[in-house]
């Protein structure tokens, strides 16, 4: 899962789309109909009985093998990580792709350019009053301090009351920031956009704390946004700053460093030979890690969901060529995306890529991004936006999107909670085409309540996982009963949905 903040495509300089070549056919009607409220447990006794006899064969058993290979790559071939643009990533896509086009489907390595980076360094010391280390973490594209750092007195920015701290020029008319670090509370804007403005008021470098609980990492969307070196700390750390920064003189040192190069880096596209072209029902997961660790709940856990569901679909039949009792459904496609990690660069390019006729193609896109957090919740995206919080409603069929996963989940006896569109991952670029889309997730930095403790186990007022965007997200953490349910999940949902639209709008 990305940290924090979206970015945008960068150097675009891609293959092809892997979507339907013709470019000019006007979709046809879904091959079912029924009202906006229906549910695919409504639906073709065809696509029930598939749902059924996926979900039997689909588990976290078959998954754990994929896992297994991916950090097997990261320990021996990929120093440790599977990040876009490195030898891990690119040896993980070969293993996938291999095996989607071994089970019959047609497979697309979908390059393209962009900026890969690497953190070098991220220290931040306290000198006066009193020395102490403060955890940092490096903003993705941002500028470098100089090796061994830099040195300033902090100036703390105030905090609005509206929750946008730092994002205008009059938020830093109060103080002096020239030549200075300036601490900035996170929320209102992006960061590039506070640290932008922390520039234009002469500030060096800019620390963002965060406003809830737990350590911040973020990124500055694009290589040409940073203007100061920017990193992230965490709330507890930002507050204490802070304090001492407005009751007196506070140096600290600090030192952000990433290296940066342009490199290529692939998705992997497999769809079905054979289904309905007009009729595209579409999951997928992002493959890259982090360069800080493994990945394996973020995000191998949703690559090998999405794997081992699409190996079982083709063992039931799903790429047999249409004709004599061969596959006559709609087309399914997986994607595992590249460069989510760096601000969703592998989605969003595939998204630019499509024409308008092709966009209008894909039914639905179901995104499976963390689904084995060790301390897991259960969390469904929010289609309908019934939880009032955040970005509000996918687009129209999203809601029906979310219905059948909550009540999939139900009938194994599980409770799920909504979660927001917020942005984080790779349904973004599909919402923003206007596609219908859905999907799980188990939790990432956020804190467990003590009402989500109750409801399915585990630690409250800790982390969903622990070891986001570390290196001991490794096969030690996750859990495998949320696992198993989540990939469930994608099995039931390309069973029924390989057959029935149910009430999903099409063109």
């Amino acid at each position: 899962m990305a940290a924090a903040v979206l970015a945008t495509p960068l150097l675009v300089t891609a293959a092809a789309s892997p979507a339907a070549a013709d470019t000019t056919a006007q979709p046809a009607p879904s091959k079912s109909s029924g009202s906006q409220g229906s549910s695919f447990g409504a639906g073709t006794d065809e696509g029930s009985k598939l749902a059924k006899k996926l979900v039997r064969r689909t588990g976290v058993k078959g998954a754990m093998r994929h896992m297994k290979a991916f950090n097997a790559i990261a320990e021996h071939a990929g120093e440790g990580n599977r990040a876009a643009g490195s030898r891990g990533h690119e040896l993980s896509a070969k293993y996938a792709g291999t095996v989607l086009k071994a089970a019959g489907y047609e497979v697309t390595y979908q390059d393209f350019d962009f900026i890969y980076r690497e953190t070098l360094a991220e220290k931040l010391t306290v000198r006066t009053p009193g020395e102490r280390d403060v955890p940092v973490k490096v903003m993705t594209y941002t500028k470098s301090t100089p090796e061994g750092g830099t040195e300033a007195a902090v100036t703390h920015v105030p905090v609005d009351e509206d929750g946008t701290t730092g994002c205008t020029a009059e938020d830093y008319e109060s103080g002096d920031f020239d030549g200075r670090i300036a601490l900035i509370q996170r929320g209102g804007c992006t960061f590039a956009e506070k640290q932008a403005a922390a520039a234009d008021a002469g500030a060096v470098v800019a620390v963002v704390y965060n406003n809830e609980e737990g350590e911040l990492s973020g990124t500055l969307e694009d290589p040409s946004n940073g203007r100061i070196p920017t990193g992230g700390i965490s709330k507890k750390d930002g507050e204490a700053l802070a304090a001492d920064a407005e009751a007196g003189d506070v140096t600290v040192n600090v030192e952000l460093r990433e290296f940066q190069e342009e490199r290529s880096t692939p998705n992997v596209i497999a769809e079905t030979p054979g289904g309905d072209a007009d009729n595209v029902v579409m999951l997928g997961a992002h493959l890259d890690s982090v360069g800080e660790g493994p990945g394996m709940n973020d995000n191998a856990s949703g690559s090998s969901g999405i794997l081992e569901t699409a190996l079982q679909f083709a063992a039931a039949g799903g790429t047999e060529r249409h004709g004599k009792g061969g596959y006559d459904g709609n087309k399914v496609r997986f994607a595992l995306w590249t460069a989510e990690e760096v601000g969703l660069l592998g989605s969003e390019h595939y998204v630019s890529e499509l024409s308008e006729a092709e966009r209008k193609k894909v039914a639905l896109y179901l995104n499976f991004d963390m689904i084995a957090s060790p301390n897991y919740g259960l969390f469904v995206y929010d289609g309908d936006d019934s939880d009032g919080e955040g970005s509000g409603p996918g687009p129209e069929g999203s809601a029906l999107l979310e219905r059948d996963i909550v009540e999939f989940m139900a009938g194994r006896g599980a409770e799920a909670r909504g979660t927001d569109f917020d942005g984080r991952s790779d349904y973004g670029p599909f919402i923003e085409a206007g596609i219908p889309s859905g999907g799980a997730k188990t939790g990432a930095e956020d804190l467990k309540t003590e009402e989500e403790q109750k409801l399915w186990g585990g630690e409250a007022n800790a982390a969903y996982d622990g070891c986001y965007h570390l290196k001991c997200d490794d096969l030690g953490n996750i859990d495998k009963k949320a696992f198993d349910l989540n990939v469930k999940v994608m099995a039931n949902a390309v069973g029924h949905y390989a057959h029935d639209l149910g009430g999903l709008p099409r063109p």
